[in-house]
């Protein structure tokens, strides 16, 4: 592997991320830079990452929900993003497959990394997302899903989840591929986001 101050991408790192993303070598070339301009060390810490996930949401506390994306990014559990990381997030989360973003969701939704969902971390992961919702329009929501435990209650029932049960990431991706409201209701979708 090369340096991680280098201004050029390792060739394994290079074909390894042509292979898993959609991305050309030029277009990786120069998200590399951009990249080390904005982490010269060649990585992102957590609060790194707040500081940049807060400029998204300029009227809203994102900082929960960006530790959470960022623990569900951080692969190798350093407590830091590399570009490879990086850039594997980014395709996920921007062009992924279906099947792709929602084993990212499971791994976002699964607070303690045991490969199991409870309804203490749907609640702890909708907490962060109403964090992210502004006054105006948490009071549109409906009055089943307009508080964080309303939300967990609702996501849990559509699972048929009782209380202490736990869900696995196959019930997750299948539950959510077959239910379009868990789906609208596990995501992040507010319309305060600042466009870049």
């Amino acid at each position: 592997m090369g340096n991680s101050k280098s201004s050029a991408l390792s060739k394994d790192i290079l074909e390894d991320l042509k292979l898993s993303t959609k991305y050309t070598e030029e277009e990786l070339s120069a998200w590399y830079k951009a990249f080390l301009k904005e982490c010269p060390n060649g990585r992102i810490t957590v609060d790194k990452f707040q500081h940049i996930y807060s400029g998204f949401f300029p009227d809203a506390d994102p900082k929960d929900y960006a530790q959470h994306v960022f623990r569900s990014f951080d692969t190798n559990c350093d407590g830091t993003l590399d570009f490879k990381e990086y850039i594997v997030a980014l395709h996920l989360t921007s062009s992924g497959k279906t099947s792709q973003k929602l084993e990212w969701a499971f791994s976002l939704y699964d607070v303690d990394g045991n490969g199991t969902i409870n309804k203490q971390e749907i609640l702890d992961i909708v907490k962060a997302i109403f964090k992210m919702i502004n006054e105006e329009e948490r009071n549109k929501l409906p009055d089943d899903e307009n508080t964080p435990e309303k939300r967990a209650d609702k996501i849990w029932d559509y699972f048929g989840k009782k209380e202490n049960d736990k869900l696995s990431e196959g019930e997750f991706i299948q539950g959510t591929l077959e239910n379009q409201d868990i789906l609208r209701l596990i995501q992040l979708e507010p319309k305060n986001v600042k466009k870049c």
